[in-house]
């Protein structure tokens, strides 16, 4: 079995299990501790808060460790997490369950931040697309079917056994993992973690591939985050449209960004990167455009089609850029630069969804999708003016020595 298909079916359990999590935790929350909605808003923020608070540690490990030990090592953090938060409802401790699903967050940070490390030394530039379609195809496919089973399928007297479901994806993911090829661990440095880490950063804003990269996930996630705060109170009030409009968008969401992805990892190849790194940010912004021509009382389908549109681009800018930032970056300075740019995106995400929040009770739902609109405009300008248009091909980008 190759390392990219070991990666694929870690991946699938690991993302089975966050996916469950993160459906898991607002239910859980409210049908078993009966928790206020404060208190879910907080649980829900700890699993956000590890991917933005452990990025940057995790890429000082995935940089020093042997990938096959931190790959382990992020695999029984994870069911470590997820163990914890399932005893915790049987227990029914609040603060043991939050605990739990953090500590499953930075599970997860850490296995992604390693793959991302890994794939480049097991299979050659040109088809490194390839290989990073293979591995996002499973975390695609659970944030489109999870939703769909969970919602079906809870209920009080069901919603205690989502964790302890939790943990069969996390077995499956050990039982890949641990059949890792050894790769050696990266060079030890003098350095303080502080400098290290700014090392990264300072290599990421001296880079313009990935210094665009960077900016064009922070706007579109910034812009993301806007819309899903402003949705509901859109769907409801403005459009006077039944709630559960926003969860099947939500899956027509899931569903656009596994078709990408699963187009990727069969076309990638064939694909020049740019037009890829354009299309991803620029198909966002007719998407958004699209959910300002709803009428009031209209039908949920354009939702459905804007929100399609939404998922399936951008999955495919995600492999794309996740390719070039491979290829560009030193091999021991990659886990780094990872998570200095996933960093920018999990920062992006609050601060878009405050933003988001703010306008939508200051002035009215549609003025905040217009700002989330504007928002994926400027994601797709950066894109549009930087050299990212100049990426014919992975193979030449690589040959070019642009790290």
């Amino acid at each position: 079995m190759s390392t990219v298909t070991r990666l694929q079916i870690a991946g699938s359990g690991l993302h089975l299990a966050d996916q469950i999590a993160l459906v898991g935790v607002p239910l859980a929350a409210a049908l078993v501790f009966d928790a206020s909605a404060q208190v879910i808003g907080v649980l829900v923020a700890c699993q956000s808060m590890a991917h933005l608070l452990g990025s940057l540690p995790a890429g000082l490990i995935v940089d020093r460790g042997a990938p096959r030990r931190v790959t382990l090592a992020a695999v029984m953090v994870s069911l470590l997490g997820v163990a914890g938060a399932a005893a915790s409802v049987f227990g029914q401790s609040l603060v043991g369950f939050g605990v739990g699903v953090t500590v499953a967050g930075f599970g997860i940070v850490l296995f992604t931040l390693t793959a991302l490390s890994l794939l480049p030394r097991a299979v050659p530039a040109a088809t490194l697309a390839q290989a990073n379609a293979r591995i996002e195809i499973p975390r695609a496919a659970a944030s489109f079917a999870v939703p769909l089973v969970l919602g079906a399928v809870v209920s009080a007297d069901t919603v205690a056994w989502i964790f302890p479901a939790a943990l069969g994806g996390g077995v499956l993911a050990l039982t890949a993992a641990a059949g890792l090829p050894r790769f050696d661990p990266g060079q030890p440095g003098s350095q303080s973690p502080l400098r290290r880490i700014a090392e990264g950063g300072s290599f990421v804003l001296g880079n313009e591939f990935l210094l665009a990269i960077g900016a064009c996930a922070l706007f579109w996630n910034f812009a993301f985050s806007a819309l899903l705060v402003t949705m509901v109170p859109l769907i409801t009030d403005g459009l006077r449209m039944e709630p559960g409009v926003f969860g099947i968008a939500m899956a027509c969401f899931g569903l656009a960004a596994f078709a990408g992805s699963s187009i990727a990892a069969r076309y990638a190849g064939r694909m020049r990167p740019n037009l890829l790194l354009l299309f991803g940010p620029g198909s966002s912004v007719p998407a958004a455009l699209l959910l300002m021509a709803v009428e009031p009382g209209g039908s949920p389908a354009i939702i459905y089609a804007a929100f399609f549109g939404l998922g399936f681009g951008p999955s495919m800018w995600l492999i794309a850029q996740n390719s070039v930032r491979q290829i560009v970056s030193p091999r021991d300075m990659l886990g780094r630069v990872n998570a200095v740019i996933q960093t920018s995106i999990y920062g992006a995400r609050p601060a878009g969804a405050l933003c988001g929040g703010l306008l939508v009770g200051a002035t009215s739902p549609q003025t905040a999708l217009a700002f989330a609109a504007t928002g994926f405009m400027v994601s797709f300008a950066v894109s549009a003016v930087s050299r990212l248009r100049s990426i014919r091909s992975y193979g030449d980008l690589a040959d070019a020595g642009t790290g």
